[in-house]
């Protein structure tokens, strides 16, 4: 009876340096999209919107294949679920499409306070398709930042911006997108899933990105261009080993350090300042989505005392 109690402890101890490593990877893994989404935005001023999107897949994939050594080791592109890894990577292209569109016309800081809804809709599905389902208190922090999302979009008031509903559509998006790579991690390699959705996403977008080309003015613009697909890659890189690690509702919250520097690039690069809706409404739905978090804790340390109770019994 000890010696399985010992076992159960001992087990637990293994899993908490894997969640906080997979909670560390989400985090890079935002300050690479919050760097992406400005280098998008600056971009947008210059070059077509569908160009933009489209070298940020292709130079994904060229940065692959020099990184991964594709050439040598093919085999990692297998996949058996060939149906979800397309709707993966079309949820992806969905995403970013919707969401570079709308940060011409928004702030960095207004569209991602939208792309904040994502862990709801995360926790919403992952009942269904992940068997990870959330209780009543969790569903009443669901709603409550919904109400921040209608606080930044402020909808029937006269202000809401058409392209608000880009970024719901993006944020959509993207919400499936980590489903589906939660679901694609029990099968499939990282490098695998990596590397097939910039390929579909890349091959999806390029007639429009190929129509709408325009030479780049400058080499700076060649330079951001080309670091499209590293950041983007990169972090969707961390973005698939953080799923690995640790369970997507427990993932989901960190999405919140965005915000951060969301916030700062916006005024570094474009001066712009958040209005206070923006931030009003922010803050709402990053305190309901750290409640998703504090619950999701509490209940997984009930669920291990429950077992350590249950082996002390035998």
């Amino acid at each position: 009876m000890l010696d399985s109690l010992q076992r159960a402890v001992s087990d637990w101890r293994q899993l908490i340096p894997e969640r906080f490593v997979g909670i560390a990877l989400i985090c890079f893994a935002f300050l690479c999209f919050s760097c992406l989404d400005t280098t998008a935005k600056y971009l947008g001023q210059y070059l077509p919107t569908e160009q933009v999107v489209w070298m940020r897949f292709m130079t994904h994939i060229f940065y692959g294949i020099l990184l991964f050594r594709l050439w040598r080791t093919p085999q990692v592109l297998h996949t058996r679920r060939w149906g979800l890894q397309i709707l993966r990577a079309l949820c992806l292209l969905g995403s970013t499409a919707f969401n570079f569109f709308a940060i011409r016309y928004m702030q960095l800081a207004e569209t991602v306070s939208i792309m904040f809804a994502t862990p709801f809709v995360v926790t919403a599905l992952a009942g269904p398709l992940l068997n990870e389902w959330a209780g009543m208190r969790r569903w009443m922090a669901i709603i409550v930042g919904f109400i921040g999302i209608l606080v930044v979009t402020r909808p029937g008031f006269g202000e809401m911006h058409w392209a608000a509903l880009l970024s719901v559509c993006s944020m959509l998006c993207y919400a499936i997108y980590v489903l589906t790579t939660r679901m694609l991690t029990q099968t499939d390699s990282p490098v695998g899933m990596l590397m097939i959705s910039a390929i579909v996403a890349a091959t999806a977008i390029a007639p429009f990105g190929i129509s709408a080309w325009q030479m780049p003015s400058s080499a700076w613009h060649w330079v951001l261009l080309l670091a499209t697909g590293a950041l983007g890659g990169i972090g969707h890189f961390a973005l698939i080993r953080a799923h690995v690690l640790a369970p997507a509702p427990v993932l989901a919250p960190f999405m919140y350090t965005q915000i951060l520097w969301m916030v700062a690039l916006g005024y570094l690069v474009f001066a712009d300042v958040p209005t206070v809706y923006t931030v009003i409404g922010a803050s709402i739905v990053t305190a309901s989505g750290l409640y998703i978090l504090y619950r999701e804790r509490k209940i997984s340390k009930a669920e291990v005392a429950a077992d350590a109770a249950s082996l002390g019994r035998g």
